[in-house]
């Protein structure tokens, strides 16, 4: 694997993920704070700061991050004005390299106005913020449920067996939603198991395959946007 990827968890349930390539270059995704990536990077080196989004949970900790190791801070374009100083901002189809390992850009909104993923082809894995979860989805915070549908289906070119990399260990919460509207489905059963068997481990439940997600997030098997938009609906009262 060109690139090592760990989770770093921050504040109360958020990831901000690892990236360290084989030629010793770092980057981190979504520092929401700063400390345990410091205390995980030490002395190190870290050389890119990738934001998928403006919500202060996944950028708090860019500007220490970035005092510390002088690292560069790469985040969406149409957000610019609401996040911290941008060294490279980013928009839907850039791509840039990690040690020689390509990071493409997709546009991602329907979370947060200008929300990017991150895809790293190679591995594969992709670093989706806010837009998806293990079992789960962003709510529509700033976008509709078309934006987010669109977004979601961005991935689908993507193969299965793609890291799914997403910005909080929420999948215990989504997972009992997924079991309330979708009770019969094998695959999640098999999923409950796994993530049950994880979280008593103190394990993350992610990275999950995204061939794991299509057979079992509800999000991902809503056939059509009302669907989806009705779900989502749903899990915000769950």
């Amino acid at each position: 694997m060109p690139l090592d990827i760990k989770p770093i968890p921050v504040l109360s349930d958020n990831y901000a993920w690892l990236l360290t390539a084989t030629g010793g270059a770092r980057a981190i995704v979504d520092p929401g704070e700063a400390r345990p990536i410091m205390d995980e990077i030490g002395e190190g080196r870290l050389d890119m700061i990738l934001l998928t989004h403006h919500h202060v949970d996944h950028t708090a900790g860019a500007e220490a991050l970035r005092e510390r190791y002088g690292a560069k801070v790469y985040g969406p374009r149409e957000a610019r004005a609401r996040l911290p100083r941008l060294d490279h901002d980013v928009e839907d189809g850039d791509s840039f390299p990690l040690d020689g390992v390509q990071v493409q850009v997709l546009s991602t909104p329907g979370h947060a106005v200008g929300h990017v993923s991150y895809v790293v082809s190679e591995i594969p894995a992709l670093f989706c913020g806010d837009v998806l979860f293990s079992l789960g989805c962003g709510r529509l915070l700033e976008g509709t449920a078309q934006e987010l549908f669109d977004s979601l289906h961005r991935y689908d070119s993507l193969p299965d067996n793609t890291l799914v990399c997403a910005g909080h260990e929420y999948t215990r919460s989504n997972l009992a939603f997924a079991l309330h509207v979708d009770p019969n489905n094998t695959a999640l059963k098999a999923r409950a198991g796994e993530v049950e068997r994880l979280l008593e481990a103190g394990r993350p439940t992610l990275p999950v395959t995204l061939g794991v997600e299509r057979r079992t997030n509800p999000f991902l098997l809503a056939p059509d946007v009302e669907t989806f938009a009705r779900l989502r609906r749903e899990k915000d009262t769950f």
